[in-house]
């Protein structure tokens, strides 16, 4: 990715956390080559099985296989013009091996040799027995059972590769054309889509084979007061996938936003931004918001972001342990927290789960990276903290003895660790709609989107923005505001939430680039809930200067 290309998409305010970047050993193909077939099934167990052969020769007690195909495509526009359009293929394989108690792992690229994947994984085993002279303890795996020959796919109505390129340029000029005609002065659009081709196979006797779909349509608008210079934005309100190019078609509108996102049936693009150009010109001219106590009522694409740097990364087991503090830190949630059965993550209306089964989600997949089949669990029970996220060689240490089946890694030339799950915020049990939920607040803020974010290296202080404010009265919506921020700590934040919006409103968010490790890996991770209310909470003016 060249400079400029990295600036657009820094200019994007892609909610990741983390930047997308190109696969390892990825190399630039045609929109054509995109649409070829990977290799047979068959060619990919031979290969397999070649390297599970080789790795139990030279003494591993276990192995496990990913061929990887990750395919790529970005198309990326401004105003009227067309800046550039991506598509990258990466092909190879990785080795996992133990042996002689310690992990070790190789990766060769491009290569459909059984050979040279044979002696991949010897490396991997010389590797792992070289590390092991410095183990202070050896490796414990949960069992797991094998599933044999398996397949998984997302479930596809419009593949995302089929669709013509000019197709996909002709949209997001149509999308930049209705944003300028409506009041914006800039505009970038971008298409990311993404294809992994996934076969993993293991000495506990399983041959997987997946085929992943994700697909993230977004936009930011600008619009100019050219007499004062002030600029206020308004960043798309989608929801990236787990989906195809069904995903963009229309749905019943948001009542207060006009925008097709409520059930994430569709996404109609051009519809959002249109909304967005005359948004964010109302920006400009909103009343700044006066600092202090405020409930707030947080729309579902909001408290994703929330949800997922409060709760999702608090609860990473190796975040938790300290084995992890790249890029987020380490964890407030610490063991004896959740030893102790009574820790008061929020209150009795807060109740979270992991799940990597939600259809449509990011997370979506029938097995994770080292063949667990992936399964629904609690994290939080009426606000009370019971659970973590964990993989095969953590859960020993919550005294499991099976894997929660969230394992991944972001190519086939990185080695698999623990990565968040979809962790959502469950609905409430009661009907209530967003109408009837804001009636009752006196002096509050409805708050739609995700802005920017800051939060400390316990996942415990914070301070959160948004996309679009609106003032609430006496149980009505009493204009725009702007300026507007949140400042809480994590337990503070949650023990505040006093209703949720019930199954009717629950709806996905999530990030498309969520960075961790070291070196970094991407992940994919979506989080639900219905809109929620949080009472007195710390309400910021982030025009003024301190």
């Amino acid at each position: 990715m060249n400079r400029r290309d990295f600036n657009q998409l820094m200019s994007m305010g892609a909610a990741g956390i983390l930047l997308p970047t190109l696969p390892a050993f990825s190399r630039t193909i045609t929109a054509e080559e995109l649409m070829e077939p990977g290799l047979d099934v068959s060619i990919k167990k031979r290969l397999a099985d070649a390297a599970l052969n080789a790795a139990t020769s030279k003494g591993a007690m276990y192995a496990d296989v990913r061929i990887g195909r990750y395919l790529n495509q970005y198309v990326m526009t401004r105003e009227d013009k067309v800046q550039n359009i991506i598509n990258t293929e990466s092909f190879g394989v990785g080795v996992r091996v133990i042996a002689n108690g310690c992990w070790g792992f190789a990766a060769i690229g491009d290569t459909q040799s059984e050979e040279a994947v044979a002696r991949t994984a010897e490396r991997a085993v010389a590797f792992a027995k070289a590390h092991a002279k410095l183990l202070k303890k050896p490796v414990q795996l949960a069992p797991q059972k094998g599933f044999g020959e398996v397949s998984w796919k997302t479930p596809v109505q419009k593949h995302s590769f089929e669709i013509p390129v000019k197709e996909k340029t002709d949209l997001l000029l149509a999308v930049n054309g209705a944003a300028m005609a409506n009041g914006a002065d800039f505009v970038n659009s971008v298409l990311f889509m993404i294809n992994e081709q996934k076969y993993f196979a293991s000495t506990d006797g399983s041959y997987i084979d997946q085929d992943v779909h994700r697909i993230w349509p977004n936009f930011t608008v600008t619009a100019v007061d050219k007499a004062s210079g002030l600029m206020a934005t308004r960043d798309s309100l989608s929801a990236p996938m787990g989906r195809s190019y069904d995903y963009l078609q229309t749905a019943p509108p948001d009542r207060l936003t006009g925008v097709t996102t409520r059930y994430n049936k569709g996404y109609d693009m051009l519809e959002d931004a249109t909304a967005a150009a005359k948004q964010a010109r109302l920006k400009l001219k909103a009343k700044t918001v006066e600092a202090g106590k405020y409930d707030l009522v947080l729309d579902p694409s909001h408290t994703y972001l929330t949800i997922h740097e409060s709760v999702g990364h608090a609860t990473e087991l190796d975040r938790v342990l300290g084995y992890e503090a790249n890029l987020a830190g380490t964890s407030f949630a610490t063991i004896d927290k959740w030893q102790s059965k009574n820790f008061n993550y929020g209150s009795k209306e807060v109740n979270f789960f992991a799940d990597k089964t939600q259809p449509g989600s990011l997370g979506d997949v029938g097995w994770d990276d080292e063949g667990v089949k992936t399964k629904q669990w609690d994290i939080i029970k009426d606000g009370i903290l019971v659970n973590y996220q964990a993989i095969r060689d953590q859960v020993h240490i919550l005294g499991e003895t099976e894997s929660q089946g969230c394992c991944y890694a972001d190519s086939w030339s990185t080695v698999q660790f623990q990565r968040m799950a979809n962790i959502s915020l469950a609905p409430g049990k009661e009907r209530l709609t967003v109408d009837e939920m804001i009636k009752d607040v006196k002096k509050g803020i409805y708050i739609i989107g995700d802005g920017s974010y800051s939060i400390d290296q316990q996942r415990y202080n914070f301070q959160f923005g948004g996309q679009l404010f609106y003032e609430i009265k006496d149980g009505q919506i009493a204009g725009m505001l702007r300026d507007v921020a949140y400042q809480s700590n994590t337990q503070e934040f949650w023990n505040s939430c006093v209703k949720v919006c019930d199954e009717r409103d629950f709806r996905l968010g999530g990030t498309f680039f969520d960075g961790k490790g070291q070196p970094a890996q991407i992940n994919s991770v979506s989080h639900g809930s219905s809109t929620a209310r949080f009472n007195g909470v710390n309400v910021l003016n982030t025009s003024r200067k301190i």
